[in-house]
C-alpha cells in the first residue's frame, strides 16, 4: 500500500505532477483550504504547472481557526500532496496534485498570515471561508461592521480575530514594507463575490485607518468569479474507497464530479497566472454566468434538499430518482427561476437545468442530502429569495418558491416525515427549530425572519402561498405536497 508522500512511489494507475512541487515559487497564499479548494483552485493551478508554466504560482496554504491545524498536520505527513478522485457512472480517475508548496503554521493573531500577505513574492491572497464566512447583514445585504468579532478586529489590529481582520494586518504591512500592489480573490459561492470580500476588506480597513483604506482602494483589487464543482465533505468512505481502487493512502483525498468551471475577471494588480491556459473563461460577464450558477444549480441544490431530508433520503443521486423531486426542481426552476435568468455562454437556463440534472444524478459523486441542507438560515436568503422576490415583482405568484421555504421550515422543525429525528444542521439550529415550532400554529411566525425574509412578510401573495404550503406539509407530508403542486400549482386556491 503506497502512502501519499514522495511522488515517485506512487502507483502507475494514479497521475502524478511532472514537475517538483519544491522548485516552484508561492505567488499565491490560500485562506482557508478545505476541500472545494483542493478539488477546484489547487486542480487548475496544478495543471498550469503541470504543463510547463510560470512556475512562481505555487501555493501556501493557510487556516485561521484551530481546527485547521489537524489538517496541516495531516497534509504535511504527505508532503503537501493531495490525491483527488474524479468519479461518476462510468468509473473513476485519481490524480495528485502538488500546487501547494507549504502551509502556514496556524497560530492566535495569525503572524505567519501577515507575514505571507506583506511578502512581495505573494501576488494573490485568495479565500474559501464559506458563504457565511464574510459577516454579511442578511437584511440590508450589506457588510456588517458592527460584528463583535469585526470590533474586536477594528480594536486591535495587531492581534486580529478573523480572516479579514488578518488579510488586512497583511496589507498595512505590506505598504508600511514594500508598497507592492496585490490581489484579493475570493474563491467563494457568493454573488458578487469580489465585491463581498471588498467590502469586508474595507470595511476592517476603515475603522481602523482611513489612510490604509485609501491606499487598498488604490493598490488592491477583488476580481469577481464563479466557481463550480460539486465536492462532498470527505469521510471513511472515500478514504477505504481510494484504497481499495488505487492502493493509495491519504489522510485527506478528495472526491468530486468530473465537471468543473471557473469564470473570472481579468482584475489582478499584479500579474496572474496564465488561467485561460487551463480552461477559466476569463470575462467581463462574471455576473451573468453567478446568476445562471446561482440561482439554477445553487438554487436547485436548495429546492430537492429539503423534501428530500424530510422523505428520509441520504443521497443527492437517490432523491433524483424519485419522479416527485425531479419533476418538482424542473418545475420550480422553468416557472420560478429561468424568467429571469439570461442565457450565457452559449447556454439557454433550460439547456443549464439538464445538464444541472444530469450532474445530481451522478451516484459515483455521493453527495449527502444532510450536506444541501446545511446553513439554510445563510444559503436561503443568496440561492432561493432573490429568484422569489424576483417573480413577485414580475406579478408571478411563485408557488414553488413557496413550498421550497415551507420544506426548510419543516425540516428546521426537526422530525422528517417517517418521525425521525433530524440532527442539528445549521449554526442557528436551536433558534430556527423554536421558530418552525412555533410556525405549526401560525405559519406567518417563519416569515417573520427578518435577517431572511426582510420585507416579504409583507406580501399577501406570498404569505398566502407559504400558509398553504406549510399546513399542506405538515398535513400529508413533503412528498404528497408535491404531488398536490404538479397537478394544480397554486397550493393557496
Amino acid at each position: 500500500m503506497s502512502r501519499l508522500t514522495k511522488i515517485s512511489t506512487l502507483p502507475d494507475a494514479v497521475q502524478l505532477p511532472a514537475y517538483s512541487p519544491e522548485n516552484h515559487g508561492a505567488g499565491i497564499v490560500h485562506l482557508g483550504l478545505g476541500a472545494f479548494h483542493k478539488a477546484h483552485q489547487a486542480v487548475y493551478t496544478n495543471d498550469l504547472l503541470q504543463a510547463g508554466h510560470d512556475p512562481a504560482w505555487g501555493i501556501r496554504g493557510a487556516g485561521v481557526r484551530q481546527p485547521d491545524t489537524k489538517m496541516r498536520d495531516l497534509l504535511g505527513a504527505q508532503d503537501w500532496l493531495s490525491s483527488v478522485v474524479e468519479n461518476d457512472a462510468t468509473g473513476m480517475t485519481a490524480s495528485v496534485t502538488g500546487s501547494m508548496i507549504d502551509f502556514l503554521a496556524v497560530e492566535a493573531g495569525h503572524k505567519p498570515i501577515i507575514n505571507a500577505i506583506s511578502d512581495p513574492e505573494t501576488r494573490i491572497v485568495s479565500l474559501t471561508v464559506t458563504e457565511g464566512g464574510y459577516f454579511v447583514d442578511a437584511a440590508t445585504e450589506s457588510f456588517d461592521p458592527g460584528h463583535p468579532d469585526i470590533q474586536a478586529d477594528i480594536q486591535n489590529p495587531q492581534n486580529p480575530l478573523t480572516v479579514f481582520g488578518a488579510i488586512v494586518a497583511g496589507l498595512a504591512a505590506r505598504r508600511a514594507e514594500s508598497g507592492t500592489p496585490v490581489t484579493v480573490m475570493s474563491c467563494d459561492n457568493l454573488p458578487g463575490n469580489g465585491f463581498v470580500a471588498q467590502a469586508a476588506v474595507l470595511g476592517v480597513a476603515q475603522g481602523q485607518d482611513a489612510g490604509l483604506a485609501d491606499w487598498i482602494k488604490d493598490n488592491v483589487t477583488f476580481p469577481n468569479g464563479m466557481v463550480d464543482r460539486i465536492t462532498p465533505a470527505t469521510s471513511d468512505r472515500e478514504r477505504a474507497l481510494l484504497r481499495a481502487n488505487f492502493d493509495l493512502t491519504d489522510a485527506s483525498p478528495v472526491f468530486c464530479e468530473p465537471f468543473r468551471q471557473w469564470v473570472l475577471e481579468d482584475n489582478f494588480a499584479n500579474g496572474r497566472p496564465e488561467f485561460e491556459a487551463v480552461g477559466v473563461t476569463m470575462t467581463d460577464s462574471v455576473h451573468d454566468f453567478e446568476a445562471m450558477k446561482i440561482r439554477v444549480l445553487n438554487g436547485g441544490h436548495a429546492i430537492i434538499a429539503y423534501p428530500a431530508g424530510l422523505a428520509g433520503i441520504e443521497y443527492v443521486h437517490d432523491a433524483m430518482n424519485v419522479p416527485e423531486i425531479e419533476a418538482f426542481l424542473t418545475k420550480v426552476i422553468r416557472d420560478d427561476v429561468a424568467p429571469n435568468v439570461k442565457p450565457v455562454g452559449g447556454q439557454t437556463p433550460d439547456e443549464y437545468l439538464t445538464q444541472t440534472i444530469k450532474r445530481f444524478k451522478n451516484p459515483g459523486v455521493a453527495d449527502t442530502i444532510s450536506r444541501l441542507c446545511l446553513d439554510g438560515s445563510n444559503r436561503q436568503p443568496k440561492f432561493i429569495i432573490p429568484s422569489l422576490r424576483a417573480r413577485l415583482a414580475d406579478g408571478h405568484s411563485p408557488y414553488g418558491m413557496a413550498l421550497c421555504c415551507a420544506f426548510w421550515c419543516q425540516y428546521c422543525a426537526g422530525t422528517d416525515d417517517q418521525g425521525q429525528t433530524i440532527a442539528p444542521n445549521d449554526p442557528n439550529w436551536d433558534a430556527l427549530t423554536l421558530t418552525a415550532q412555533k410556525a405549526a400554529d401560525d405559519p406567518l411566525v417563519w416569515l417573520e425572519q427578518d435577517d431572511i425574509y426582510g420585507d416579504l412578510r409583507h406580501s399577501e401573495v406570498f404569505c398566502r402561498l407559504f400558509t398553504a404550503a406549510l399546513n399542506s406539509v405538515k398535513k400529508i407530508g413533503a412528498l404528497a405536497t408535491i404531488r398536490v403542486y404538479l397537478t394544480q400549482s397554486d397550493l393557496g386556491n
